[in-house]
């Protein structure tokens, strides 16, 4: 029975733009991303990006009178850190339907993939392990 390579070829080609329009769908999800989080008083708002990128940060006149400089700061901090935690599992979401079931989206945000944390704690190599850096060649010729 002889294979028709065409259709195995035009149905590659289908999967392909199917996955190319996946991604894309996806990627415009991702940088869509926006997430916003405000001071229990409502003085200060941050709005950060799907990378926890601050975007926007509104201040009211009232923060200024409530709040000597290195409190305010403070509250900008924990503000901008909470709009990144609620922006992390957006960014989640968006990158969730690429991957396979059981593949943890925050890992691969996070740059872990799979990887074991035996695998991400890798020492580097000992200067007297490094073959990169060994001459292999003898003066003259001996072995």
């Amino acid at each position: 029975m002889p294979t028709d390579h065409k259709a195995q070829v035009a149905e590659l080609i289908a999967d392909y733009r199917r996955s190319r329009d996946q991604l894309g769908t996806v990627q415009r999800a991702f940088r869509e991303v926006r997430e916003t989080a405000s001071s229990e008083d409502g003085l200060v708002t941050a709005t950060v990006g799907p990378r926890g990128t601050l975007v926007d940060l509104r201040i009211t006149e009232n923060a200024y009178q409530r709040y000597r400089a290195a409190e305010l700061a403070q509250v900008v901090l924990r503000v901008t850190e909470a709009a990144a935690a609620l922006a992390a599992v957006s960014a989640e979401r968006a990158l969730a339907p690429l991957l396979p079931v059981d593949a943890d989206p925050r890992a691969v945000l996070d740059g872990s993939g799979d990887l074991t944390e035996a695998e991400l704690n890798l020492r580097p190599p000992r200067a007297d392990e490094d073959f990169e850096q060994q001459n292999w060649l003898r003066a003259g010729g001996e072995r």
